[in-house]
């Protein structure tokens, strides 16, 4: 099955992107607010007293797959609704933007185009064109001997008014029937290396470990204010990201993590915890040797389940019931690769090992951002098969 536009959606005018992106938008709200209600069954779900479906994640893509698929997609979530809805105030990498900036970054012709900008942060970011996300290419801390400048003036104020104005919409149209969950991007390790760059903070860590703490103080405290405002706004969780797994192992020793980040997230975690969210942690790769170390310091859910670097069967007999997953429906092979039987066969896989077991408590869904080398038919037969239509 073949649908969506010719393979040059990536030429198209940056207008037409955006109209293109308004209009899947605005079909897949209308669709949420039109079914009805799911927030009370995902909560249960998710600390093990489901219904026996497992809540469903799947509106988890690249702006690439919306300009090349559009209508089709939308369709596809008008008829099989998302049960929790993320939501996102502004890109990641883009970052927040006052009104009246100047340059004004253009998110959408910056994620479709080749081009670099500058971030609140001081970070120089750059997209190449059939790329997916953009990646740091020069970092505001060049050598510790600016950290006292930058702790002065370059952190971003996490109380600018309208920072999550986008946000307080979405929670505002969908926060009483869906289960929302506002996101931090960059929470702690990815925001270190995106201000210093990776090769230099993997060093930082053996020879300059106390101005790494400074730094990583400043940005808990950024950290827990956004995390408040979250709380203000009446999400039921914070999704935090910070992908600490390569697809064999963790990047850094797990002692270096438990002395230098655990405490901040055990802090960061309990303010979650005590305005009355879950909490949602992201760490793409292979972090099996922290999880029960996460688990210890109150993590709800872990996200994702990556089934190229992770054994789903080892995490649900060590931690099934501990906490719930999310994601574990492969994008990097299956989707691109396999046959929409195959993906059928490893979403009840999926459903079975993960979520069945425990009481529902899986957010089932793909991995991580679906691509748009994905073909169609695959993705037909990943909203069917997540819905119990197989």
């Amino acid at each position: 099955m073949t649908r969506g536009t010719p393979d040059d959606f990536r030429n198209l005018p940056v207008p037409e992107m955006e109209a293109r992106l308004a209009r899947f938008e605005d079909a897949v709200n209308t669709a949420q607010c039109a079914h009805p209600p799911t927030k009370e069954r995902v909560c249960a779900a998710l600390y093990g007293k489901g219904d026996g479906r497992c809540p469903v994640r799947l509106k988890r893509h690249s702006l690439d797959l919306i300009l090349k698929y559009g209508d089709d997609l939308a369709d596809l979530f008008r008829e099989y609704p998302d049960d929790v809805i993320a939501v996102i105030p502004y890109d990641i990498t883009v970052g927040y933007q006052p009104p009246g900036k100047t340059p004004w970054v253009n998110a959408v012709e910056a994620l479709a185009r080749d081009m670099q900008w500058l971030d609140e942060w001081g970070t120089r970011w750059g997209h190449a064109l059939s790329g997916v996300g953009a990646t740091p290419l020069a970092c505001p801390i060049q050598d510790w001997w600016m950290l006292d400048a930058y702790l002065a003036t370059g952190v971003p104020d996490p109380a600018a008014p309208g920072r999550l104005d986008a946000g307080a919409a979405l929670l505002a149209l969908h926060g009483e029937t869906k289960y929302c969950f506002g996101i931090i991007h960059l929470a702690l390790f990815e925001r270190l290396h995106a201000l210093r760059g990776m090769e230099n903070v993997l060093t930082d860590f053996v020879i300059h470990e106390a101005e790494v703490g400074r730094l990583l103080d400043r940005l808990e405290e950024y950290l827990l204010e956004l995390v408040r405002r979250w709380g203000a706004l009446g999400a039921d969780a914070v999704f935090l990201t910070d992908d600490w797994g390569s697809q064999s192992s963790l990047l850094i020793s797990p002692a270096l993590w438990r002395r230098l980040f655990m405490p901040r997230y055990a802090r960061v975690f309990c303010e979650i915890h005590r305005l009355g969210m879950d909490v949602i942690f992201h760490s793409c790769g292979n972090v099996t040797a922290i999880v029960g170390d996460l688990v210890d310091i109150g993590l709800d859910v872990l996200d994702p389940v990556q089934p190229g670097a992770m054994d789903l069967a080892q995490l649900a007999r060590d931690f099934g019931g501990k906490l719930a997953f999310s994601g574990a429906v492969d994008v990097q092979d299956l989707l691109v690769r396999g046959t929409p039987q195959h993906v059928k066969d490893e979403v009840r896989r999926v459903r079975d090992t993960l979520g069945a077991p425990f009481g529902g408590a899986l957010l089932l869904g793909p991995a991580n951002v679906m691509t748009p080398d994905i073909p169609f038919a695959n993705l037909v037969a990943l909203f069917e098969a997540a819905h119990g239509r197989t």
